[in-house]
């Protein structure tokens, strides 16, 4: 199922998006769609609406266009439809391709995932390769490296397209236009090319001419011999490719035929403009020596990436099971249940809502801030359907005053000022651990809170056996130690709509 349109136009994460869709225990189900958009930040309700409703829909909603999810955009009497390609509709075409389903949707701001990225690198090496060649070259010499370039971040991208990255670059060649069977092509040309040597088609080895081709260019006048050669040999993989799309695919590809342009121009530049030098065996024996470094390199990426992909879809398939709700409420139920009588100290979140989860944490715990973290973005995310309550274990000290200190500047803030003060209070703290600074942010007048309610909710947490930090507890069920704790964004949602969890009473509130 090909989604390219429609996650580009949501602004998802490609892979990240296909991973969780593909690992959801109900794929490929609109269930699984709706649960993936939601753990990406895209908060959405499913319906099945009749036909004759469909006009009061927003501008913008997703439906099941010809058996693939697709973003249905209003343009006038018109319908753009994106999923693995953009189209255009009008509203009898819609009606007729598209099911009932439709889904309604709004995009939270969420944090983005810093991924490091290869590109700002590669384009660097293009600047200074680029510079180089205009400044210290000849003209037709500075033209040939261009050229090589170019052909370079072509062959990149089409590279990259095999993992699945989606390019702008290849679909703005090819075409994206509604009805353009242009990208159909591209993608047969390319996905279903046959030729494998060592575990590389025929279109890497477009990105290992083309990279050894630049290195051998920055040396000219010096390779000179060795390029020509090498253009001359490319009349090969020339007539192959045209021999491919024109008898084999019956189709032609327009960036292969790009690609095909920067060879020929880059042959008759060799050809007409290059000195002619002699033969000169040293240089010959470095460029061996660099072509086997660059195939090297490629068929490294290659393997490792494919390796990459490969583990990516059994893991898939294992979080399938992992994921299935039915499995992790036994594990979240076959727990002995805890009961709390303090149902005040540090609570948030609606006081109405009938899934509670507590925090059993510790201000000094290194692996409690994750875990706050995670109680915050639920809150954030389901301010109605949920209520948190931090219990953190204290146990009071004269020799860590620090400690008492903190925990009055918490009780202060708790009573005194609102709830978003106290969950920014203690975000604060995890992220800077510093009592002075919590001091001044409290703004307490002094260190007399009366804290004998969190010593008795510390009490009540050592006799559950609730010791170790963090712990999550969901409605009084210790969260599953087989699952890890971020797990739970993957069961909220069927969490705060299973009602045999939540008629269970924690306590009254």
């Amino acid at each position: 199922m090909l989604l390219d349109k429609l996650i580009n136009h949501l602004k998802l994460d490609k892979q990240e998006f296909l991973f969780q869709f593909n690992s959801h225990p109900n794929y490929p189900s609109a269930l699984a769609f709706s649960d993936t958009l939601n753990f990406m930040g895209v908060r959405n309700d499913a319906y099945e609406l009749d036909k004759e409703y469909w006009d009061e829909l927003p501008e913008e909603f997703i439906a099941i266009v010809d058996n693939s999810f697709s973003l249905v955009k209003k343009n006038g009497s018109q319908y753009s439809i994106y999923s693995d390609k953009a189209k255009t509709l009008n509203k009898d075409e819609l009606y007729k391709k598209s099911t009932d389903f439709v889904l309604l949707f709004e995009k939270d701001k969420v944090e983005s995932k810093s991924v490091t990225s290869y590109k700002p690198f590669i384009y660097a090496v293009f600047a200074v390769i680029l510079l180089y060649s205009i400044t210290s070259q000849a003209w037709y010499e500075a033209i040939f490296t261009i050229l090589s370039l170019a052909g370079v971040y072509i062959s990149l991208e089409i590279f990259n397209q095999k993992f699945g990255n989606t390019s702008n670059v290849i679909g703005s060649i090819c075409g994206d236009a509604a009805g353009n069977q242009n990208v159909n092509s591209c993608n047969k040309i390319i996905n279903q090319d046959k030729t494998r040597i060592l575990g590389l088609k025929f279109s890497d080895f477009s990105l290992i001419y083309f990279i050894g081709i630049t290195v051998l260019g920055l040396f000219l006048p010096a390779t000179s011999f060795i390029i020509k050669g090498f253009t001359f040999a490319s009349l090969i993989a020339i007539g192959y490719s045209l021999y491919i799309q024109g008898f084999i695919e019956k189709t032609f590809c327009r960036v292969c035929l790009l690609i095909i342009s920067v060879l020929i121009v880059q042959l008759f530049v060799g050809l007409l403009l290059f000195e002619n030098a002699v033969f000169d065996i040293r240089t010959a024996l470095l460029s061996l020596i660099l072509w086997i470094a660059v195939f090297s390199v490629v068929l490294y990426l290659n393997n490792t990436l494919q390796d990459k992909e490969t583990l990516q879809k059994s893991n898939a398939k294992n979080l399938r099971f992992k994921r299935n709700y039915e499995l992790f409420k036994r594990e979240l139920v076959e727990n002995e249940k805890i009961s709390f009588s303090d149902n005040e100290t540090f609570f948030v979140g609606n006081r109405d809502a009938k899934l509670h989860l507590s925090i059993v944490s510790n201000p000094y715990c290194g692996f409690c801030k994750d875990a706050h973290k995670i109680m915050e973005n639920l809150l954030s995310k389901y301010p109605n359907e949920i209520s948190v309550q931090m219990r953190f274990n204290y146990t009071p000290d004269k020799q860590n005053e620090k400690f008492t200190h903190l925990m009055s500047d918490f009780m202060y803030t708790y009573k005194n000022k609102s709830t978003q003060e106290f969950l920014h209070l203690v975000e604060y703290w995890f992220e800077n651990k510093n009592e002075n600074k919590i001091r001044q942010k409290a703004g307490a007048a002094s260190n007399n809170e009366d804290l004998t309610p969190l010593i008795e909710m510390s009490t009540e947490n050592r006799n559950a056996g609730l010791n170790f930090t963090p712990i999550i507890l969901i409605n009084g069920y210790q969260f599953p130690d087989k699952y890890d704790r971020e797990d739970i964004y993957y069961f909220i949602d069927e969490l705060t709509e299973d009602e045999e969890i939540n008629s269970q009473i924690v306590f009254d509130i």
